[in-house]
């Protein structure tokens, strides 16, 4: 927990005032917690876990439940209205920006979202459903994405569209 921590600090380049990186020390622990093999003191930290999740979603307004996967060096650039399901897995270098959703597609089905390495989601941008974001993928911001995107592709508008790095040159 505390050389991911240390590699957070890094990301968010030794900023103690940025938002993201509060919620990803609590998250940190909310993993870190289901190691501890004493039912009591798992219990303990089961529930300053939860007072340190509410309190983290009040002051930032970013809801990263400690069920969903994240890999290393995720950033959250801007606070505010992010919201991430427990099922979602995001990947190494991941960055998101404020009003980012990634949800179920519909309500009591199964399946968040999976984000590959290097992944770029733009503002307001909702990905939603069992869906793959393959590496280094650009999401465009307000794009509603509800299909795969490939690796190195770009996906833009509602519903979002998928556009290849080589028709951009």
């Amino acid at each position: 927990m505390f050389e991911l921590i240390r590699e957070d600090w890094q990301t968010y380049q030794r900023d103690p005032w940025r938002q993201g990186l509060w919620v990803m020390m609590v998250y940190r622990f909310g993993r870190w917690r289901y190691g501890i093999h004493n039912p009591l003191l798992r219990k303990m930290a089961s529930i300053i876990y939860k007072w340190f999740k509410i309190l983290s979603q009040i002051l930032t307004g970013i809801d990263l439940p400690c069920e969903t996967t994240v890999g290393r060096r995720f950033r959250i650039d801007h606070f505010g209205g992010i919201i991430i399901s427990g099922d979602a897995i995001i990947g190494d270098d991941v960055i998101l920006r404020h009003g980012v959703t990634l949800g179920l597609k519909h309500e009591g089905e199964r399946g968040a979202p999976r984000l590959g390495h290097r992944v770029e989601v733009g503002a307001g941008a909702k990905i939603l459903g069992n869906i793959q974001i393959g590496d280094d993928a650009k999401i465009g911001a307000n794009a509603v994405v509800l299909i795969d995107v490939p690796a190195g592709a770009i996906a833009v508008g509602i519903p979002a569209k998928i556009i290849q790095k080589n028709h951009l040159q």
